[in-house]
């Protein structure tokens, strides 16, 4: 019995259907900064130990590359001020990027996916400091981020309803059999 599944942790993420990546592909990323910046700050204030776990990586600059949408973020996890962006590209000059489908990232992050099942069977691509990008996974598992909380925790009951509906939605899409689109 592999690791995923004594854990219970599926290590096949769904990606977003390729008409949805499409139809968000021309809106602008000037929208979303505002967005991205509250998140972060409310990653801080929930989740506050999390950038001093990256030790002598906190100011290392980041990519996350969701291979499912048509845009990617940049990390700054600063200690004193940390700074996330939409970009259409990632940036030459980063320390380390990581890549994969948006879902796989998240369940990562939440710590319902197994990083390391993702990372060992190609789900997920590192590039770069491969150092950085394992202190960076380290403390984001150690926290285990409830992005739910963090994106609809400010709306009381109905926020922690809708984001463990998002929950329940992203694990019903697991299969053990290989990636699926959502439908």
């Amino acid at each position: 019995m592999s690791d995923s599944e004594m854990t219970g942790r599926s290590a096949i993420p769904p990606v977003l259907p390729p008409v949805l990546a499409r139809a968000v592909a021309p809106l602008p990323l000037g929208p979303l900064q505002p967005v991205l910046a509250l998140m972060l700050h409310r990653i801080s204030r929930m989740y506050p130990d999390l950038y001093s776990r990256l030790g002598e990586h906190a100011d290392k600059r980041f990519g996350i590359d969701p291979t499912d949408l048509p845009f990617a973020f940049v990390l700054e996890p600063r200690l004193r001020q940390p700074r996330v962006r939409a970009v259409r590209t990632l940036p030459a000059g980063l320390d380390a990027s990581i890549r994969g489908p948006l879902s796989g990232l998240v369940g990562m992050a939440e710590g319902t996916l197994d990083g390391d099942a993702l990372f060992f069977s190609r789900i997920l691509w590192v590039e770069g400091d491969v150092a950085a990008a394992l202190a960076l996974r380290n403390a984001i598992d150690d926290a285990r981020i409830d992005f739910g909380a963090v994106m609809f925790g400010h709306f009381g009951p109905l926020g922690r309803r809708l984001g463990d509906a998002l929950r329940r939605q992203l694990q019903a899409r697991r299969t053990v059999s290989g990636a699926e689109t959502w439908s």
